[in-house]
C-alpha cells in the first residue's frame, strides 16, 4: 500500500476521535429510485445536511484544534469559495477564535451570508480561487497570522477523511465512490480511508470540463497553471496551490476521473431534487452527473456518491428548476 495512503488514513482516524461531538455525523441515504434505474445499490452521502451545508467542517475544525497555543492567540486568515470559508468561520467561532476570510469576487451571495452569520470578517479578492488563496496566504504571513488552507494542509485532509470514516461503518460493503474534486482535499483524505480499508475499492474523481485542472494535471504528471471557464460547479473551480500535497495523494488515490458538461451538471441537479427532495449545489451535481455518465460501468455495484454541500443562491436554483 502506498505510504501516503496508510498516513493518511491514520491521521483520519486520528481526527475522527479529536472532532467528535464538533461536527454532525450526516445520514447515508438509500435512493430506492435511483438503485432501480441504475440497477445498483445506490447511496448518498448527504454531507449538504453538515452544519454549515458542506464536508467543509470537517477539516476546517480539525486544522484548527490542532494548532498550538501562540497560532490560535495571532488569528487566522484562509480563502475559499466559500464553503470552507464558512466552515472556517463557524469553527472559529466555536472555539474562541477570530480571523479574516477571502473569497473570490463571483462568490455566491447565499454563501457570503452564510460566512457572516457564523461572524466571518468577509473580503472579496480575485476572480480565480488560486489568486484568492496566493494572496490570502501572503495577507497571513504579512499579518503574522496563521493561514488556514481549503486543501493543502494535512489536517484539513485528514478531517476530510473523516467523511470516509463514517461512509465504511454505515455501509461496509461499499465497492465504488464518486466525489466531486476541486483542490483535492475531500478525495484525497475519503479516498486514503477507503483504499486503506480495501484498495480494490473503485475511487471516481468528478470535475466539470470548465474546471478540470486537478484531472488534467493528473493526466500530465504534473500540476498545470491553466484557466477555467465558468461553471456551476463554483465550490470545485479554479486553479490548484503550486506544490500541492493533494496532486500526490490524488495520483494514489483516484482510479479515474470523469468530467461533465455544465448541461449534464444542471440536468443532474434537477434530478436529483426532483426525486431526492433537496436541494445540493453545483459541485454536487458534478458527482451525480458523473455518476449517470458511467451506469454501464456500475451495474449491479454498491455505490456511495457524496453529495458534498448544499449551498447556493435560490436564483440560481430558481432558473436551473425553471429550464426543466
Amino acid at each position: 500500500m502506498d505510504e501516503i495512503i496508510q498516513q493518511t488514513a491514520l491521521a483520519a482516524a486520528a481526527a475522527a476521535e479529536r472532532i467528535v461531538g464538533k461536527i454532525e455525523r450526516t445520514e447515508l441515504r438509500r435512493s430506492e429510485v435511483f438503485s432501480t434505474e441504475l440497477s445498483a445499490n445506490i447511496f448518498f452521502k448527504l454531507e449538504n445536511l453538515q452544519t454549515t451545508g458542506s464536508f467543509k467542517l470537517r477539516g476546517a475544525t480539525n486544522r484548527l484544534m490542532t494548532l498550538q497555543e501562540e497560532e490560535k492567540a495571532e488569528g487566522c486568515v484562509t480563502a475559499s469559495s466559500g464553503n470552507h470559508a464558512a466552515a472556517t468561520a463557524c469553527a472559529m467561532q466555536k472555539l474562541g477564535l477570530s480571523g479574516v476570510i477571502f473569497v473570490p469576487e463571483q462568490t455566491s451571495s447565499t454563501k457570503v451570508d452564510k460566512i457572516r452569520s457564523y461572524g466571518g470578517d468577509v473580503r472579496f479578492f480575485g476572480t480565480d480561487g488560486l489568486d484568492t488563496e496566493q494572496y490570502a496566504r501572503q495577507y497571513a504571513e504579512d499579518s503574522g497570522m496563521f493561514y488556514v488552507s481549503p486543501y493543502n494542509d494535512e489536517q484539513v485532509i485528514a478531517g476530510q477523511g473523516t467523511c470516509g470514516i463514517e461512509m465504511l461503518e454505515q455501509y461496509p460493503e461499499i465497492d465504488t465512490v464518486l466525489i466531486a474534486v476541486g483542490g483535492g482535499g475531500l478525495i484525497g483524505g475519503v479516498g486514503s480511508v477507503l483504499k486503506a480499508h480495501n484498495s480494490d475499492i473503485k475511487v471516481y474523481g468528478c470535475q466539470p470540463k470548465a474546471s478540470a485542472v486537478m484531472a488534467l494535471s493528473i493526466a500530465e504528471g504534473e500540476l498545470l497553471d491553466i484557466p477555467s471557464e465558468p461553471t456551476l460547479s463554483d465550490g470545485t473551480a479554479g486553479g490548484i496551490e503550486p506544490g500541492a500535497i493533494t496532486f500526490a495523494l490524488n495520483q494514489a488515490t483516484v482510479d479515474e476521473f470523469i468530467t461533465v458538461s455544465e448541461e449534464e451538471i444542471m440536468e443532474a441537479m434537477r434530478l436529483y431534487i426532483n426525486i431526492e427532495g433537496h436541494t445540493i449545489e453545483g459541485a454536487a451535481g458534478v458527482a451525480i452527473a458523473s455518476l449517470l455518465a458511467i451506469k454501464d460501468e456500475i451495474l449491479g455495484r454498491n455505490v456511495v456518491v457524496v453529495i458534498c454541500g448544499g449551498n447556493i443562491a435560490d436564483e440560481k436554483i430558481a432558473a436551473i428548476m425553471s429550464k426543466a
